[in-house]
Formats: structure tokens, C-alpha cells, sequence
């Protein structure tokens, strides 16, 4: 289906789980998961440093109904944000670390730019 993965996961289970990444990656900066998950959990952080980028109150309101913590949100909003003021888009990156030794499924790094 385009537009998104659904990670072999019901639809509750899946939206939590890349909440949970893109609060994860937005606190530390950095994250390891699977390829796949890196991907979606990317497309989802853009967004919400996009939403960072507008910095109005709706911004701020539509962000704090996805990410679950807010001093997260408060760190997108004054720290985050505005050191892409000046960048469109590309604000994440994955780097290939190679195969999971339980399940060799591809692990990566997905961190901010």
C-alpha cells in the first residue's frame, strides 16, 4: 500500500510504537531499530519538526497530541526547531549497521542531522 508500512502490527499497536520512537529519537537524538521501523518513524519525525519549524500555539497543540512527553515537546520547540530554520526537510538519517544476530534483521541508527 503506498503512503505507509504496517509492520505486521495492528493498527493501535503500530501508532503507539512509532510514537514511542519519535519521542525516543526526539529526546536522545539518536535511536537503533530496524530498517523498516527507522523509516516510518523518520517520515513521522519530520513532521513534527516541521510543526516545530511554525512554532505557533495549533503547532504546539498538534504536537503534543502525538509526542507522549512534553518536556520533549518544549525541547522541539526551543532547542530542536530552530536549528533547522534554514533547512527543507532532511532532518533525519539512518546509517546501516548490519543484521540482528537473533532474527538478522537489518538494524540501524536513525538520528538527527
Amino acid at each position: 500500500m503506498p503512503g505507509y508500512r504496517k509492520l505486521g502490527k495492528p493498527t493501535a499497536h503500530r501508532k503507539a510504537m512509532l510514537r514511542n520512537l519519535v519521542t525516543d529519537l526526539l529526546r536522545e537524538g539518536r535511536i537503533s531499530t530496524t530498517e523498516c521501523r527507522a523509516k516510518e518513524a523518520g517520515r513521522a519525525a519530520e513532521k513534527m519538526i516541521t510543526l516545530g519549524k511554525r512554532g505557533d500555539l495549533h503547532a504546539r497543540r498538534q504536537a503534543l497530541a502525538y509526542i507522549y512527553d512534553e518536556s520533549v515537546v518544549k525541547k522541539l520547540f526551543d532547542d530542536i526547531a530552530p536549528k533547522y530554520a534554514e533547512r527543507h526537510g532532511g532532518y533525519t538519517r539512518v546509517l546501516k549497521l548490519g543484521p540482528r544476530r537473533g532474527d538478522s534483521a537489518e538494524v540501524v541508527f536513525l538520528e538527527l542531522v
